[in-house]
C-alpha cells in the first residue's frame, strides 16, 4: 500500500502541469456588495445581519463536517519503510544540498577545508525534489535543508519553492540550517517559498572571537540576518528562530550568560550544543563543556531558571528564565543522548542515506535513482521526460512494462530505505567509541 501511495503521489506531480493548463479559465468579474453600491443597484441589496449570522453558522458547520470527513479519509498507518525495529517513526528528513561553505568553523572541518565531491556526484535539484516527494508520500512532515552552507547554492530559492509545493501532499515544515552570512539577502524570497524555521549557527557574540572560531569575517552579516528574521516575524512571517552555539572550553564558555540574555527581549531560542567528534575537528573530551556544567553556570546567575515542557521528538532540553521573552536549550548528544525518540533521517549532498548522525553506515539513493538515466545526473530535461512517461502510462498510452517507469524505481528505493531504517541501532556509540570511530566531517554530513 505504501508503494502504491508513493506512485500516486509522484503521478500527481506529473499531472500538475497538464491540469493547470487544462483547467485555467478567465473568470467573470465579481460584483461586491457594499453600502454604497447597494443604494445605487437594488440587485446588490445587502442581506440582513440576522440572515448573515445564520448563513455564517451554517457555512461553519458544513466546513467542520467536511474537514472531519477529510481528516478521517486521509488518516492511514505510518509507513513501515520509515519505521525502525524500535518503533521509531521517522517523519523528519534533513537534506544536505551542498558541500561548500563560506566559513571554516573549528568544530566542523579543518582549516584547509575538505576535498569536495565532483559535481556529477552531487544530487541535482530535480533529484532532491524527487527524493523529497518520495519521503513526503511516506509520511515525512518536516524537511530541513542543510549543507555545507545551503545559502551558497545558487538555486536554493527555486528549490525551496519546489519542495514547498509538497505542502498539499502532507509537508508541514520547511526549515533551514545556516551560518547566516548570506541569509538576509535571500530571506524574504525564502519566506515566500514556504520557509517556516531557521537554525542559525553562532558561537560567539564577539566579532574578534568570531574570526578565530570561523577563520573568516562576517559577524555583522550574521547579526543582520537575525535582526531581519525578527523584523519579518513582527510582520507575521512566523519563522521559528533558533540560534545554535557549540560551547568549547578555552574558547567561548564565558559567553554562555550573554547568549542567554539575548532572549531577554527577543523571541529567540538559544541552544547550547555539546562539542561532538567528527573527522578533522580535533575533538577531545577536555574541550567539551558538558550540559550539566553549562546549566550550573546559568543557574548561578539565574537561580529561578525553569524547565519548559519538551515535545516528544525534541533534540534539546528547553528552559526559560522567568520574564524573558526567549528560551534556551541544551543539545546533549555526548552526555545524555536522546536516541530513544529520534525521528530523523539524513540525505547527504552526494545522495547517501544516513539513518544516524553518528553512524558510519550509508546507502546510496543517488545511484539507484539514476539507473533509469544511464547512470547520469537527472537534470530538468530528463526529469520532465520521466514525468511524461509516467503520465502517458496512467493515461493508458504505454504498456505497463515500458522502461523508465517510476513504479519500479520507487519500489526499489523504498525497499532500500526500509532496510536501512530497520538496521538503525537503538542508540549511538558512547563517548569513548565516538572519539575513535571513522565518520565524515560534519560539513559532508549536513548536521
Amino acid at each position: 500500500m505504501a508503494v502504491i501511495n508513493a506512485s500516486r503521489a509522484v503521478a500527481q506531480l506529473a499531472r500538475i502541469g497538464a491540469s493547470v493548463r487544462n483547467n485555467t479559465k478567465i473568470l467573470p468579474k465579481r460584483r461586491i456588495a457594499t453600502a454604497a453600491t447597494a443604494s445605487q443597484d437594488p440587485d446588490l441589496a445587502l442581506p440582513s445581519q440576522a440572515l448573515v449570522d445564520r448563513e455564517t453558522v451554517s457555512v461553519s458547520q458544513h466546513q467542520l463536517q467536511r474537514d472531519r470527513r477529510a481528516t478521517i479519509k486521509q488518516a492511514k498507518p505510518f509507513s513501515d519503510f520509515l519505521t525502525d525495529n524500535f518503533h521509531r517513526q521517522h517523519d523528519y528528513l534533513r537534506i544536505s544540498i551542498t558541500e561548500k561553505c563560506n566559513l571554516r568553523c573549528l568544530y566542523c572541518m579543518p582549516e584547509e577545508g575538505v576535498p569536495l565531491s565532483p559535481p556529477a556526484h552531487l544530487l541535482t535539484s530535480p533529484e532532491i525534489f524527487y527524493l523529497a516527494s518520495l519521503f513526503v508520500s511516506q509520511g515525512v512532515t518536516k524537511i530541513r535543508l542543510t549543507g555545507g552552507e545551503p545559502t551558497v547554492r545558487k538555486d536554493i530559492v527555486q528549490l525551496m519553492n519546489s519542495i514547498g509545493s509538497l505542502r498539499s501532499n502532507g509537508l508541514k515544515e520547511l526549515a533551514l540550517t545556516t551560518n547566516g552570512i548570506s541569509l538576509h539577502r535571500k530571506l524574504d524570497s525564502m519566506i515566500e517559498a514556504g520557509l517556516t524555521g531557521v537554525n542559525l549557527s553562532l558561537d560567539t557574540l564577539d566579532p574578534f572571537q568570531f574570526q578565530i572560531m570561523t577563520r573568516r569575517k562576517g559577524f555583522e552579516a550574521v547579526i543582520k540576518s537575525i535582526d531581519r528574521i525578527l523584523e519579518m516575524n513582527k510582520l507575521g512571517a512566523g519563522v521559528k528562530l533558533k540560534v545554535n552555539c557549540v560551547v568549547m572550553h578555552g574558547l567561548n564558555e564565558r559567553e554562555i550568560i550573554p547568549f542567554v540574555e539575548m532572549g531577554r527581549e527577543k523571541d529567540i531560542e538559544v541552544r547550547f550544543i555539546e562539542y561532538m567528534p567528527f573527522d578533522g575537528n580535533k575533538w577531545s573530551q577536555g574541550k567539551m563543556v558538558p550540559y550539566q556544567e553549562m546549566l550550573d553556570v546559568i543557574r548561578s546567575k539565574y537561580p529561578d531558571l525553569q524547565k519548559v515542557q519538551d515535545h516528544k521528538n525534541d533534540t534539546s532540553k528547553t528552559f526559560q528564565v522567568p520574564g524573558f521573552l526567549g528560551k534556551l536549550g541544551f543539545i546533549t548528544s555526548m552526555t545524555h543522548n536522546f536516541c530513544g525518540t529520534c525521528n530523523r533521517l539524513r540525505i547527504t549532498s552526494d545522495g547517501n542515506l544516513k539513518v544516524c548522525l553518528f553512524g558510519n553506515s550509508e546507502v546510496s539513493l543517488r545511484d539507484m535513482l539514476r539507473q533509469g538515466n544511464n547512470g547520469e545526473p537527472i537534470d530538468q530535461e530528463a526529469f520532465e521526460a520521466m514525468k511524461q512517461v509516467e503520465m502517458n502510462r496512467h493515461q493508458g498510452l504505454l504498456p505497463p512494462d515500458t522502461p523508465l517507469g517510476w513504479g519500479d524505481r520507487e519500489r526499489q528505493l523504498l525497499e532500500v530505505i526500509g532496510l536501512a531504517v530497520k538496521r538503525k541501532k537503538e542508540k549511538h556509540a558512547g563517548m569513548g567509541e565516538l572519539e575513535n570511530m571513522k565518520n565524515r566531517p560534519m560539513i559532508l554530513i549536513g548536521g
